[in-house]
């Protein structure tokens, strides 16, 4: 139990629902990575966190769950295709770590879909590309190099 001696709900405003971002194509980077183990607990998946860098929704984050140990192997290739999409976008061909890929711009495809579960919309990452190949100019000075990051 955690006390919450001192709180006053009257002075914090209340956070409001928040919505998914409209399918579309944003500016992001991945910001975390983990591995956590599947819910049945017969595999794990690499989550990777996204933030969306630039526009309306920027600092929003996202996620994808790569399922890259699973007795199901199309489960695994998919998940493999989509890292390899990923490392492509970010132009680490062969990350010893996920921690390589972390920012780094790409430009992530996103579309509202609903919830199997509770008929709520949600979002989800569909595609990678290069930041540069999607006619997405540069900002210079935002983003260190990879050889130019601290880890």
């Amino acid at each position: 139990m955690t006390s919450l001696q001192g709180f006053d709900a009257t002075a914090v405003e209340p956070t409001t629902p928040i919505e998914p971002v409209p399918s579309g194509k944003y500016i992001a980077m991945v910001i975390e990575s983990e591995n956590k183990p599947t819910k049945a607990g017969t595999g794990h998946y690499l989550q990777l966190t996204f933030e969306i860098l630039e526009g309306d929704y920027k600092s929003r984050l996202l996620w994808a769950r790569l399922n890259l140990d699973n007795p199901n192997a199309q489960a695994v290739s998919i998940a493999r295709a989509e890292l390899s999409s990923i490392c492509r976008a970010v132009g680490v061909m062969q990350p010893k770590d996920s921690m390589e890929l972390h920012n780094l711009p790409m430009v992530i495809s996103v579309r509202c879909r609903k919830r199997s579960d509770s008929d709520e919309m949600s979002n989800e990452i569909r595609g990678y590309a290069r930041k540069e190949a999607a006619g997405v100019g540069v900002q210079s000075g935002t983003h260190a190099p990879p050889w130019n990051r601290t880890a």
